[in-house]
């Protein structure tokens, strides 16, 4: 006998949202409330099991391809489904939340994906997380325009043939939703969240489209959560009588754990799989967190000397596009994140051609399309990979077995020649202020320093400054790093900010908030697995 179906979750402490009636159905909190049942006791297990594996590393101090999985390596057979039509060409792909112009910029941007953030580019306050939900639906109704209360500029859709395929990326599974939570008052995973209601409401409206319910997957640690996953793709698609296969997920391979089992990963969602990303802050975050006890040969220099072009982090690239070559999925590259100036040209012709340069090298890589986070930069990539690719939708037939790749070179970081700076450490501290403000008043996609900046950024920034005072790093000015300097550093930082922006628009934002927040993450003695978790408990909304 099958179990009673669960009573749907209850909002609580929420402000009602205009039009969140037509998102949180009945019917849909029912589709919530089940996946909720089924799946949140195996979510549970796996976070537990991340900690049991951070143990291990903290033992070993190494990792390794898993001997256990080493016969669906061997196998030549196995390959994952062929890609539908509306997601066989990915050369760029625009990132970004889904606020309503961002919604309509992004999908008339002329790339050929755009990935809809509800996760790393997006606060969850309740007003982000229904809304943007809203958004998409309209969108996919064509019942979606903006206009900017400031410049009284109008945005509209193109036409549909114009129009970017949606790609959508919900929580990963470590994050929980307060605003849903069950009989027993337990919060709904955040990803069963926007998973649920995003399918409940629009898989059949993409599929009459000509497209259908495609995914990127966060924060991925292991083939098993991998397996939960599509566990999920298989009973939704079950529950609203849709052909299983229906669902296309992307997997984003920015944990290094994650790194060891990109085939296993592959083959857990081999009849949804459609690709693996390669994604730089989180993937370097992930290597400080797991190896933050590893001794000196794992201290990361500054972040922006760690380009893709590091030994270690070549490493990591070029095994993902053999691996998703070799079993016939899409190669996608990393993010091109400068924010064109409107008023320095010279900034920006400097930055189009390292955009163009890292672009090319990911073309010629092997990569079948890559991300960019700011539509002016969509045509230097769509350039890039058009020289390469020409009129073929990608290179998957390049299967690169060139490529050799030990366990021990994903993790050789020392084989980097770069030292942590002073300039560094400040910039670390000031991109971590920065962002964490902003996030604290729902924002997750902030431009800081022509950069577009996420909460991937603000976990390298905070990782970075714990790694170096916990390993006793002495900078280029021959200062050691200890937790009195980046105080010193947090709070001439902040003397900067509140001088340059006056007192009362200061006093309307939440900067002593985030520097409180950043000095604790980077600071405490115990490492904060993520630094979203204690900030979402200051998040208002």
């Amino acid at each position: 006998m099958s179990a009673p179906a669960p009573s749907p979750p209850a909002i609580v402490d929420a402000e009602p949202l205009p039009r969140q009636e037509e998102v949180l159905t009945d019917a849909a909190l029912a589709f919530v409330a089940e996946l909720h049942r089924r799946f949140t006791p195996r979510r549970d297990e796996l976070l537990a099991r991340r900690a049991e594996r951070r143990a291990e590393i903290a033992r070993t101090s190494t990792l390794d391809f898993l001997p256990e999985t080493a016969p669906i390596r061997e196998d030549p057979t196995w390959r994952v489904a062929p890609a539908p039509d509306a997601l066989n060409d990915r050369r760029v792909e625009i990132t970004g939340p889904t606020d309503r112009k961002m919604t309509i910029n992004a999908l008339n941007s002329g790339a050929k994906v755009w990935l809809a953030d509800f996760e790393d580019a997006s606060a969850p306050t309740w007003e982000n997380v229904v809304l943007g939900q809203l958004n998409l639906t309209d969108a996919y109704a064509r019942n979606i325009d903006f206009t900017d209360p400031a410049s009284g500029k109008s945005y509209a859709l193109k036409a549909p043939e114009e129009l970017a395929t949606v790609v959508m990326r919900p929580r990963g599974w470590h994050l929980d939703e307060r605003h849903l939570v069950d009989a027993e008052g337990t919060p709904v995973p955040g990803a069963l969240v926007d998973f649920g209601l995003y399918f409940f409401h629009n898989a059949q409206r993409l599929l009459d489209l000509g497209k259908g319910p495609y995914f990127y997957l966060p924060k991925t640690e292991s083939h098993l959560e991998a397996r939960l996953w599509n566990e999920v793709f298989v009973f939704a698609q079950e529950y609203v009588g849709m052909p299983q296969g229906t669902v296309r997920a992307t997997v984003l391979i920015e944990t290094i754990t994650a790194a060891y089992e990109m085939e296993e990963i592959l083959y857990e969602l081999r009849d949804h799989a459609s690709g693996l990303n390669a994604g730089r802050w989180d993937y370097l975050f992930s290597i400080v967190k797991n190896f933050r006890d590893g001794g000196p040969r794992f201290v990361l220099p500054d972040r922006n000397a760690v380009t893709m072009t590091a030994p270690f982090m070549r490493a990591y690239t070029e095994l993902l596009v053999r691996t998703c070559h070799k079993r016939g999925a899409h190669a996608i590259g990393g993010m091109a994140a400068f924010i064109p100036s409107r008023k320095d040209p010279e900034v920006n012709k400097v930055a189009f051609e390292k955009v163009r340069a890292d672009k090319d090298r990911e073309a010629n890589d092997g990569f079948d399309g890559s991300w960019v986070a700011h539509p002016d930069l969509v045509p230097i990539a769509m350039e890039s990979f058009d020289k390469v690719l020409g009129d073929r939708p990608h290179q998957k037939d390049r299967l690169r077995e060139d490529v050799e790749v030990e366990a021990e070179d994903l993790i050789a970081v020392d084989s980097l020649d770069a030292k942590p700076t002073y300039a560094g450490l400040v910039n670390a501290v000031q991109v971590g202020i920065r962002y964490i403000e902003a996030w604290l008043r729902g924002l997750g996609a902030v431009a800081i320093f022509n950069l577009m900046e996420d909460a991937a950024t603000a976990e390298i920034s905070r990782s970075q400054i714990w790694q170096w005072i916990n390993a006793g790093v002495v900078l280029d000015n021959g200062e050691r790093v200890t937790a009195e300097l980046a105080r010193k550093v947090a709070a001439e930082d902040l003397a900067a900010v509140r001088a340059e922006i006056g007192e009362e628009a200061f006093a309307a934002g939440t900067w002593q908030q985030a520097h409180d927040l950043l000095l604790k993450v980077s600071l405490d003695e115990d490492y904060a697995d993520f630094l979203t978790l204690p900030a979402y408990e200051q998040l208002k909304g």
